[in-house]
């Protein structure tokens, strides 16, 4: 038996891509476009007038489309999720006491002096 009856999934760990979007903005489409659906409805119910909801939902809909195309082009796969992660991240450490810079000093002297024979 030569040929094989098994088809190989070439696409394995690949992120899920749809239209260009890849990965979470797909998800972050999908959740502002239920978001302007409820608004619409909302909208409606609130008896503003239908030309004027169909404007608004399709200019916010277009936008919607054009900046999460923008952030999957600009920040990537997971570049917008680093970029988040990065704000938590301090510019700089505060140290009330020279302690911890003295420790390190006292023990890089001791490897320098243990290491090498005159």
């Amino acid at each position: 038996m030569a040929n094989s009856i098994y088809q190989v999934n070439k696409g394995i760990n690949r992120p899920i891509e749809f239209r260009g979007l890849r990965a979470q903005y797909i998800g972050y489409l999908a959740a502002g476009l239920v978001f302007l659906l409820l608004l619409f409805a909302g909208m409606y119910l609130a008896r503003v007038p239908l030309l004027l909801c169909l404007v608004i939902i399709l200019l916010s809909g277009a936008a919607l489309f054009a900046g999460v195309y923008h952030l999957n082009r600009t920040y990537g796969e997971h570049g917008l999720l680093k970029k988040f992660a990065s704000r938590s991240i301090p510019r700089y450490i505060r140290l009330s006491t020279r302690s911890t810079f003295w420790k390190l000093y006292q023990t890089s002297i001791n490897r320098n002096n243990h290491g090498t024979a005159d």
